[in-house]
């Protein structure tokens, strides 16, 4: 076995997994939809919406009680973000997600996620000497069977020495944050809204409108450690929870500057752990910033609006000091029927370089207009 190498015995071994259903020995995050995992996931996310935070709003509302943050699914399982098991030593990234919403996450839901490992396509590269793409099916039920959403989640295997060598992001630089970035961010978290009670109604959104855009940032390890707060993470442990699974998983553990391993999520908080993955400075966690695009859209549809897709692609890496614009365009309009009309959004996240680090399209659901005497 060669540790970081893609060699074609490991390659065998992960595609004898295609098709499986996934488990892992550690137990999910989460389990259930409580009023503290969805305030934790809401404070994490900079998510002000009433519907998931004050239970007497929430009640009043069409949905009837609280509900959680679509995104806060990924905390029900540790490989939510899709399985990348295998390839023992291979860089991990996350690639992205295509969410598919059925129904609201209501408080007190009992929820499982069934993760089945799909596929593995090799990409050509000029940043690592093999890379790969493994997709997850994630099916998320509760525990009276009700399936209240599907995802397809990917990451990306890069291979760690090569992709340090061949420096695909040496042209990417940590930005200082100057005090007048500060306060144009202050001035647009003061200036977020939620739509609330008051309905967007789909025959006032044409084609070329843009959804109310927020920000996010900037980055910091402060913000990585809320956001794993509220997701948990996927190998983060310490004490002796961490030196029992090294025993079982040796190639999990990466020496920090100290000689301490650490987990390769570690990149989020470590600048020198990430830059010894190629990356100039420590980073954010993908999922983080599709929630901050769903964020974006929960706010703007309000809560008569459903939010029923979003595919979304981390294209670049969003490090610390950056700052992160949530934008959308409507591109198509589509009626459902006499009462429900569809949207189809384009979607990014841009930086302050003006670089889109995320993208994809998004489908909301809005009321229709009442028509007179209805």
């Amino acid at each position: 076995m060669a540790h970081g190498i893609a060699t074609e015995e490991e390659l065998e071994r992960l595609r004898a997994r295609l098709g499986q259903r996934m488990e892992i020995r550690e137990p999910p995050h989460l389990t259930e939809v409580t009023r503290d995992a969805i305030r934790h996931w809401a404070w994490a996310t900079g998510d002000r919406n009433k519907l998931y935070l004050d239970e007497g709003y929430a009640k009043q509302s069409p949905a009837g009680g609280l509900v959680a943050p679509p995104c806060m699914l990924y905390a029900f399982s540790r490989i939510s973000i899709g399985y990348r098991g295998g390839l023992p030593g291979v860089h991990s990234m996350f690639g992205g997600s295509w969410w598919r919403w059925k129904e609201p996450i209501r408080l007190g839901q009992a929820i499982t996620a069934e993760v089945t490992f799909t596929k593995l396509d090799e990409l050509k590269s000029r940043f690592a000497r093999r890379m790969f793409k493994q997709v997850s099916d994630i099916r998320f039920v509760t525990n009276d069977g009700l399936e209240v959403a599907t995802s397809e989640s990917w990451g990306m295997r890069t291979e760690r020495d090569t992709a340090r060598e061949k420096g695909k992001y040496k042209m990417l630089r940590p930005e200082p944050v100057s005090q007048d970035l500060i306060e144009e961010v202050t001035k647009l978290y003061a200036k977020e809204q939620c739509r609330g009670d008051d309905p967007l109604y789909w025959e006032d959104v044409p084609v070329g409108t843009d959804a109310q855009s927020i920000v996010r940032g900037p980055y910091s390890a402060t913000t990585a450690v809320a956001f794993e707060q509220a997701w948990g993470g996927l190998f983060v442990k310490a004490h002796g929870y961490w030196y029992d699974y090294l025993d079982r998983h040796p190639a999990a553990g990466i020496p920090n500057a100290y000689g301490v391993p650490e987990p390769p999520e570690a990149v989020h908080w470590d600048g020198e752990l990430a830059r010894s993955v190629g990356v100039p400075e420590a980073y954010d966690y993908g999922p983080e910033r599709i929630a901050w695009i769903a964020t974006m859209l929960t706010n703007w549809i309000g809560d008569h609006g459903f939010l029923e897709e979003l595919y979304c692609e981390i294209r670049r890496f969003n490090l610390v000091g950056d700052v992160t614009y949530c934008e959308g365009t409507v591109t198509e309009c589509t009626e459902i029927d006499a009462d429900r009309g569809r949207l189809r959004l384009d979607i990014r996240a841009r930086d302050q370089r003006d670089q889109v680090t995320a993208k994809g399209w998004a489908v909301v659901q809005l009321p229709r207009r009442p028509t007179d005497g209805g």
